[in-house]
C-alpha cells in the first residue's frame, strides 16, 4: 500500500492544525471579544495560512460556529450515571466547569454572539441549540427507558443550564452549592 492509498490518520497534521485554530479564535475572543479580528489574524496566531482557514471553513463565521460546536460538545460529554438525578448532577458540573475554566467565558460569548448575527447567525443558534438538545435527549431517553419520570430536553435548558450562562456572563460565581440546587429544583 502506498502513502497515497493510505487512510489518513485521526489526530494527525490536520488535527492539529484544526486545534491550533480553533485555540486561536478562543484566545482572540478572549482577548478582543467577537467581531474585532479578522481571518488573517486568526491564521497568524495559528501559525497557518489564510488560504488553509479559507479552505477548511469558508469563512470567519463559519469557523466562529465550528469552534462553539466544538468547544461545547467536546467538554460536556453526557454521563450516564445510571439514573437521571446523577447525569443531571454530573452533566451540571460539568458544564459549570466548562463555562467558568481558562477558554469558557470566550466560547459563551461566542456562543451568545454568534445566535444574534444576522441570518447566520440564527443559524448558528440554531445549530448550537440542536446539538445541546440533541445531547440532552439521549440522557433523558435512557431515563425514560429505566422508567424514571422523563423531563423534556428544552426544562433543562432552561432551568438548569441558562441560570448558569447567565451568570457566568454577568461574572457571578458558579458555586458547587447553587449548581446541584438548581438539579434539585428541576427534578
Amino acid at each position: 500500500m502506498n502513502e497515497r492509498q493510505r487512510a489518513r490518520r485521526p489526530g494527525g497534521r490536520s488535527a492539529r492544525v484544526g486545534a491550533e485554530v480553533h485555540q486561536a479564535v478562543t484566545d482572540l475572543i478572549s482577548e478582543r471579544g467577537y467581531g474585532n479580528f479578522t481571518v488573517g489574524e486568526v491564521a497568524a496566531r495559528a501559525g497557518v495560512a489564510d488560504s488553509s482557514i479559507y479552505r477548511r471553513w469558508g469563512s470567519l463565521e463559519t469557523l466562529l460556529t465550528d469552534v462553539a460546536l466544538t468547544r461545547l460538545n467536546a467538554q460536556s460529554p453526557m454521563p450516564d450515571t445510571g439514573s437521571l438525578a446523577g447525569d443531571l448532577r454530573t452533566y451540571a458540573a460539568q458544564v459549570a466547569r466548562e463555562i467558568t475554566g481558562p477558554d469558557g467565558l470566550a466560547v459563551v460569548r461566542l456562543a451568545v454572539a454568534l445566535s444574534g448575527n444576522g441570518q447566520q447567525g440564527l443559524q448558528a443558534g440554531a445549530d448550537l441549540r440542536a446539538e445541546r438538545t440533541r445531547q440532552l435527549q439521549s440522557m433523558l431517553d435512557r431515563a425514560r427507558d429505566r422508567d424514571e419520570h422523563a423531563l423534556d430536553a428544552f426544562d433543562v435548558l432552561d432551568h438548569i443550564l441558562a441560570p448558569m450562562y447567565i451568570r457566568v456572563l454577568f461574572g457571578m460565581e458558579l458555586t458547587p452549592d447553587y449548581v446541584d440546587g438548581l438539579v434539585d429544583r428541576m427534578l
